[in-house]
């Protein structure tokens, strides 16, 4: 028989915020990176979002193009070390909801693996904490000195999720329609339209709209929302975005 397999989106569908944005705190901590880079660069995109005033992904991509130019020149070894302590430190600061279902899978036999848009050092150790059996992240390049080039692989889009998939599929002998796949931004989609059992955790209004203009996906995903010590699973039937 196939193995079945459950596929987690981590920032915003496991942790409850962005991993990045910790990882950038403790690189101004250690002196790594300078504290204007944030003050200057994404704080601002950081408010809009905070506030509701901008949307989640623009925030995010701010993030990553920022992270993306400090990190240059910083070697894997410091990045490995404060990945390590970030999870350490944040590691539970995860939704009930997707713990829960981490559980449930490994109980069942299911491959865990984690596809991430966030750096593959954080995705590494945040799979090793929830003993997952594989994961994939975003490769940012070392060059001929051993430090970062500015150069990346991304991990965050849909092509590079599907791509992702479809090699697991290949790897673990995998049933995609009766697999799962969680995830809460547009660049989940591929993978939630991938398997049989998807679910969107907490999803963005541009993964929602998504969502609702495809009638096959309407039919069998499950929306998920969890606020403060509730669980909630709605209904698209009377769904209205506002």
């Amino acid at each position: 028989m196939k193995n079945i397999a459950a596929f987690f989106d981590i920032d915003g569908t496991i942790y409850r915020e962005g991993l990045i944005t910790e990882v950038f705190k403790k690189m101004i901590k250690y002196e790594l990176i300078d504290a204007s880079k944030w003050h200057s660069d994404v704080r601002p995109a950081f408010l809009n979002w905070d506030k509701r005033l901008g949307d989640y992904d623009t925030y995010l991509l701010k993030m990553v193009d920022v992270y993306t130019e400090a990190v240059k020149g910083t070697t894997p070894y410091h990045m490995s070390y404060i990945a390590q302590k970030v999870i350490e430190q944040k590691g539970d600061r995860v939704y009930t909801f997707s713990r829960q279902r981490i559980k449930n899978h490994k109980e069942n036999g299911h491959k865990v693996i984690a596809i991430s848009g966030s750096p593959i050092e954080l995705v590494k150790e945040m799979s090793n904490k929830y003993d997952m059996d594989d994961y994939r992240g975003t490769i940012y390049k070392v060059n001929e000195q051993g430090t970062y080039s500015g150069d990346i692989i991304p991990m965050w889009d849909a092509v590079s999720k599907r791509k992702s998939i479809l090699e697991m599929v290949d790897k673990y002998d995998i049933d995609l329609a009766e697999s799962y796949a969680y995830g809460d931004t547009t660049g989940d989609l591929t993978m939630l339209k991938m398997v049989g059992h998807p679910f969107a955790i907490n999803p963005t209004k541009e993964l929602l709209s998504k969502i609702l203009e495809d009638e096959e996906l309407k039919q069998k995903i499950t929306i998920i929302v969890e606020r403060k010590d509730v669980t909630y699973r709605m209904s698209l039937e009377h769904l209205d975005l506002i």
